[in-house]
């Protein structure tokens, strides 16, 4: 279920996040990436963009920023469309574990919005839509989940 957008009323003065957006169908990424700087830029935080090729190389620069940075966290934004294969179903399910594995070794929240959907119908209403953004929930997530890492210490 679509859940509409709304401001986050989570402040982050101060906090640093990073983005880690694909390449590959960027008329769809492009408006997450802008929806995700803008929440979390309004609430105070400030933002370093990375882009890769395609989805399967986002895990691979999210770790090296988890490793290297001292961040609040970090947004993981792609989209994957089905094809005729099962290669977008391998892509998803290696990144999903991926970005899992790195936020529980390093002990950062790595926020996922690599989308895997069935067409661009799908992609337009979750990305380009005023209503629904993807981009902007996971950059409202990225800024709760800073905050609950803080609280913990």
């Amino acid at each position: 279920m679509l859940r509409k957008n709304s401001k986050s009323k989570t402040k982050a003065s101060g906090a640093r996040f990073a983005i880690v957006a694909s390449k590959y169908n960027a008329e769809y990424v492009d408006a997450m990436v802008g929806a995700a700087q803008r929440e979390i830029e309004r609430s105070g935080g400030s933002v370093q963009l990375v882009r890769v090729p395609g989805a399967f190389e986002i895990p691979i620069v999210a770790a090296r920023l988890a490793k290297a940075s001292k961040l609040s966290g970090i947004i993981c934004l792609g989209v994957i469309l089905r094809g005729e294969t099962d290669h977008a179903q391998q892509i998803g399910n290696a990144v999903t574990s991926a970005l899992m594995q790195i936020q529980l070794q390093h002990h950062i929240p790595v926020i996922h919005e690599v989308l895997l959907l069935e067409n661009a119908g799908q992609a337009k209403v979750r990305c380009l839509s005023k209503d629904h953004n993807r981009g902007m929930e996971a950059a409202q997530t990225a800024l709760e989940m800073a905050e609950v890492m803080r609280q913990l210490g």
